[in-house]
């Protein structure tokens, strides 16, 4: 592998800096070697320098998007780090779905969903132990940077290493399909989740008001004028009553005063000041 040199190592920075707003930080050169060099072979380029100039010389999008979407982190699996998902389903959920028993709808958000392992764990929550929502209409939007990884999640198809991480069988068994050597999550879910191309760094779509937002393991990435920026804007997304998840290492103190940490069971999860007090535990919906 070709070591990556140092002024193409500060342009990648700006780069991707200027186009995601994610801070790439000195002494990464490996990891733009290791994400970068499968990028410039499926362009048919000798190595990173030839993919490098040709995103400078800025007349090929197709390798402005690749390199982009390499870059940006994608590690996801299903019921990651368990926690937040009792706490979704045990505290939060209860709460919101007797409030909209008049509505009949539920909308919820996954910020950088990657390959859709979330907003699918989220859809099978939903499924499992909300019964009573059947014949609602359930929108869990999950969107990302990387138009890849929207593809994968509207297939919905995933490895056996991919199932492995973090799917019990039980589930496995009820809600996939096998297609060859992958799986394939039954229409049923991915009827329920929209996969949308959004950079958190930009314009957001039309949106309606949210539930629940889950904006887990992205916010460490971006500086803390950008932080403030998503999170302000996440906030507004809000219903009274919501709720947003964030990764264990992310915190809106310091960043929006308006989003209050709310301790439900084994977990946690962020609230607006002005929302009704945190809700009580519940017995679980069998």
């Amino acid at each position: 592998m070709t070591s990556i040199s140092e002024q193409d190592f500060g342009f990648l920075r700006t780069f991707l800096r200027e186009q995601s707003s994610i801070q790439l930080e000195p002494g990464k050169e490996y990891l733009a070697e290791c994400r970068l060099t499968p990028v410039a072979r499926a362009l048919g380029l000798k190595d990173i320098a030839e993919l490098v100039a040709l995103i400078r010389r800025g007349t090929s999008v197709d390798a402005r998007r690749r390199s982009l979407e390499a870059m940006t982190t994608n590690e996801t699996s299903f019921f990651r780090d368990v926690h937040p998902f009792e706490t979704l389903r045990d505290h939060v959920l209860p709460e919101i779905v007797r409030a909209r028993a008049g509505e009949r709808a539920l909308n919820i958000w996954c910020a950088a969903s990657s390959s859709g392992q979330e907003p699918y764990t989220i859809a099978m929550v939903i499924r499992e132990h909300f019964p009573q929502v059947a014949g609602w209409r359930v929108r869990i939007i999950g969107t990302d940077i990387s138009t890849e990884m929207l593809r994968r999640t509207r297939e919905g198809r995933y490895s056996q290493l991919e199932i492995n991480r973090g799917l019990p069988a039980r589930l496995l068994l009820k809600y996939f399909e096998r297609q060859g050597l992958e799986w394939q999550i039954k229409k049923e879910l991915r009827d329920m989740v929209d996969a949308q191309e959004v950079n958190l760094a930009k314009r957001w779509p039309s949106w309606p008001i949210f539930d629940v937002i889950f904006l887990r393991n992205v916010l460490i990435y971006f500086d803390v004028a950008t932080k403030r920026e998503i999170l302000g804007r996440a906030r507004k997304l809000m219903r009274l009553d919501g709720a947003l998840f964030l990764g264990g290492a992310e915190t809106p103190m310091g960043l929006d005063d308006s989003l209050k940490r709310t301790q439900a069971g084994p977990s946690w999860c962020y609230r607006l000041a002005a929302a009704s007090p945190a809700p009580q535990p519940l017995p679980r919906t069998a």
